[in-house]
This record gives C-alpha cells, structure tokens and sequence, in this order.
C-alpha cells in the first residue's frame, strides 16, 4: 500500500490511520485462507514521524513432527522510523534496515518492508503442540495415539557381530 504522507508533512493532521489487506508471500507446506489484515497508524511528533502496524495472518499446515493439521494466527508487531529519501545514506539504511523506512517525495510504500518482516518473522517449522512427540520412526504411527508395539532399542548394524560374540560368551558361561 503506498500512504500519500501529504496531509502529515503539510501539518493538516498529526495522526494517518492504516487499515488495508497486505497479500503474503507464499510459503512452502503453508496455506493461507486470506491476505494478512493490517491496521496502525503513522504519526507525526514535531517532525519525527513514526509508522506502527499490526498484520494478522491466518495460516495452514503440518506438524514438523507429526504431520498433524495445524491452523492458527501469525500476528506481527511492525514499527519503524519514517525517514525522508537522502536523509541516510546506502550503507546506514542497509545496517538500519529494520528501524527505518524511506520516504519517497509525498509517498510511502510500507508493503515490501512488511512482508519481508512476514516472511522473517513467520515461525520455520509448525508444531500441534510444543511437546508434540512426533512419529515411530519404524511404523510411521503418531507416538501421541499410544504405543504402537515397535522395539524402541535398536542395535546398530555395525556392532551386531560383537552383540553376537557376547551372547555366545554369556550362553557358555551359564552352562
């Protein structure tokens, strides 16, 4: 959404109010039902303009560790300086790129910044629950629904002729 900064910086009004669908960028393994909310406001204290926005998102996908369906909300706080173009050089605007956005003549443009804070701030892997105990690595049945009869102890290939030696050894010491 590009905000017309005019009535702000002529000194018309001290308050511009943000209310507008953002459309996310799309993820991998999630779906959204519909574009991010976002509502704020830009404000201007004696020339010291300051954008603060809240986008709501909600979201579909699986377990990282279960594959069970998980919906829910992503909500972002998102405030920044309002700088004027010029103002800050290529380099401090790199470094600073998380607490400024530029002003262009009368025109900000707060969707880029903002998505990018979507996209960095979404969480990477979506769990049904934080002690979610995730799959039997044998069978594939979800740990959750109960014990599903599979050996837990596991012998690695590897060592199986020594395993094999200590049984022969523990066989003939109990003869």
């Amino acid at each position: 959404m590009i905000v017309d900064v005019g009535p702000l910086l002529r000194g018309e009004v001290k308050r511009l109010v943000i209310d507008y669908m953002l459309s996310p960028q799309q993820m991998d393994g999630i779906t959204f039902d519909s574009d991010a909310r976002v509502t704020g406001c830009l404000t201007d204290n004696a020339g010291y303009m300051r954008l603060s926005l809240k986008a709501e998102l909600n979201y579909h996908g699986e377990c990282a560790r279960c594959l069970a369906p998980v919906d829910g909300v992503f909500s972002l706080d998102f405030e920044r300086t309002v700088t004027v173009e010029g103002t800050l050089t290529e380099q401090q605007l790199d470094e600073l790129s998380d607490e400024y956005v530029v002003l262009s003549g009368s025109e900000l443009d707060v969707d880029e910044p903002l998505r990018e804070e979507l996209l960095l701030g979404f969480p990477s892997r979506l769990l049904c629950s934080e002690d979610c105990p995730g799959l039997c690595p044998h069978c594939g049945k979800p740990k959750r629904e109960g014990n599903c009869g599979c050996t837990v102890k596991e012998i690695d290939p590897r060592l199986a002729v020594l395993k094999a030696f200590f049984d022969k050894d523990d066989e003939e010491g109990s003869n």
